[in-house]
């Protein structure tokens, strides 16, 4: 009787999966048509391409998928592969295979990162609040306590524990007693703003070759690792560079991203926002073609380095800043991170089939609601 009870919970949640997954794939289809109707040229595939990439795909995991967002990259970036990963795939397929999601919550507080990663150089933290609860520099402290700690730290930067893709990161001026340069609000109405799960740490100082591509925000290196047993392996690189006078340098939020080639120069062309193609220049007049990044080696030793502390997960995504003295700097991990396909030009380039054919076997982590 029992093994009918588990087989039957065993079903719906995968009856679940499916619609969840399915309804997912509805709202990305959306979302990628409107994107596609943004971009200055559409690029149809072939019917020879069309069919390739189905059973490519089929070949490797048994499944038929959508070749829209094969259509989406190809159009943006003008080179067509069978390697593009759809991103509903990867999220409600890919990832759990990849990585632990189900316990993925439990590790992405941001507050966390210097606990599991202490090898590593990362922002100083001044203040940390934790499910509601505040640590200044390791200590538990009142609210009060905490106001009365930070009122005069100057520049800092501000951020949820607990979000994505730079929401809610803002560089804060406390001023003196507590008074910030947002809007005229107090330190205890910024606190009051972000309720709990947020930190306050120093703005890292980046490296002047860094800081040339985007003076005002600090521009990353954003990097993938996949661990396979005991090697660990580049899956790609990128510079995130932000806007004129903005903070945040996600392509999400509106910033650029360039791919780093593996001699550590960038590539030619970078992308921002649909239809903000083949970047060749930043607002900053560099021309990023062979623009070496400082420290490449480096970071790229570290990232490998650092996924071996993480074991429950084999997609890891870094975030690193190069500081004034050419150090890596953790910036944030992200156990979630997406191919970036547009700087890139594929997913996973090379490692696409030999990554497909070391997960798929396992048992998908993600939870049904998508």
């Amino acid at each position: 009787m029992d093994k009918v009870i588990v087989r039957f919970f065993r079903w719906m949640n995968h009856i679940q999966r499916r619609y969840a997954y399915n309804r997912y794939k509805k709202d990305k289809r959306k979302e990628l048509k409107e994107r596609l109707s943004k971009l200055n040229t559409r690029r149809h595939l072939t019917n020879a391409q069309g069919n390739e990439i189905v059973e490519y795909y089929k070949r490797m995991t048994g499944m038929k998928i959508s070749t829209l967002d094969h259509e989406y990259f190809y159009s943006r970036t003008g080179i067509y592969t069978k390697d593009y990963i759809p991103m509903a795939f990867f999220q409600s397929e890919l990832i759990g295979r990849l990585n632990r999601m189900d316990l993925y919550d439990a590790y992405s507080d941001k507050n966390l990162d210097d606990v599991l990663l202490p090898s590593v150089k990362h922002p100083h933290f001044y203040l940390k609040n934790i499910n509601g609860y505040y640590y200044f520099e390791g200590r538990a402290v009142s609210k009060e306590d905490a106001l009365e700690r930070c009122e005069n730290l100057g520049e800092v930067i501000i951020k949820p524990s607990l979000s994505y893709m730079g929401t809610g990161v803002r560089k804060l001026h406390i001023i003196e007693d507590g008074k910030t340069d947002w809007d005229g609000k107090s330190l205890n109405e910024v606190f009051n703003e972000y309720k709990k799960d947020f930190l306050i740490q120093e703005a890292v100082q980046q490296h002047e070759r860094m800081s040339a591509l985007n003076p005002t925000s600090v521009n990353t290196l954003r990097m993938a690792t996949y661990r396979s047993g005991m090697e660990v392996l580049l899956v790609y690189a990128v510079v995130r560079i932000g806007r004129k006078g903005q903070v945040i340098d996600n392509q999400s939020a509106g910033g650029i991203s360039v791919a780093i080639r593996s001699d550590g120069t960038l590539g030619k062309y970078a992308f921002g926002s649909a239809g903000d193609d083949m970047i060749e220049k930043t607002d900053t007049g560099i021309v990023l073609e062979g623009y070496a990044v400082p420290s490449y080696e480096k970071a790229v030793e570290t990232v490998k380095r650092l996924h071996y502390s993480l074991p429950l997960f084999d997609l890891v995504g870094w975030d690193i800043s190069i500081d004034e003295e050419g150090e890596p700097v953790l910036i944030e991990w992200n156990g979630r991170p997406g191919p970036s396909q547009t700087a890139c030009g594929t997913g996973y380039g090379e490692l696409t089939e030999r990554i497909f054919s070391e997960v798929w076997g396992r048992k998908n982590t993600v939870s049904y609601h998508v």
